[in-house]
């Protein structure tokens, strides 16, 4: 499986981004696809998750309400929107794709492929 992030950049407090994930060689085999996030000094954090087979998506408590995960499957492409986004959204954002279980669907230890990581920069 690869993925490669897209659409980071530099905006100011308030304003929105769309971030894009193209993946391919994504199989059957594949549970979930999520995007992470790593701020300067922190360890990488899960951000937002779907499960492929039911497509439940699952939000980390900082992003939900703001952040919304998509994927279009005739593009082979995962898609976080981001809206209202704050100084602390400040991170390089990563894509994955693994095949945790349920319960460990925001384990970055679960996922084994990922994408190169694309920075957003949230300016006050």
């Amino acid at each position: 499986v690869q993925l490669q992030a897209s659409g980071g950049g530099l905006v100011q407090a308030g304003a929105s981004l769309r971030l894009s994930c193209t993946t391919s060689g994504v199989t059957f085999s594949t549970r979930a696809m999520s995007w992470f996030r790593q701020a300067p000094g922190k360890e990488r954090e899960f951000v937002a998750g779907l499960w492929l087979s039911g497509g439940n998506k699952y939000y980390a408590d900082s992003v939900k309400g703001r952040f919304t995960l998509s994927r279009d499957r005739a593009m082979n492409t995962m898609f976080l929107e981001m809206n209202s986004l704050k100084p602390e959204d400040t991170a390089v954002y990563y894509c994955a794709a693994g095949r945790p279980i349920l319960s460990q669907v925001r384990a970055r230890d679960a996922y084994v492929n990922w994408g190169q990581g694309t920075l957003v920069t949230v300016s006050s």
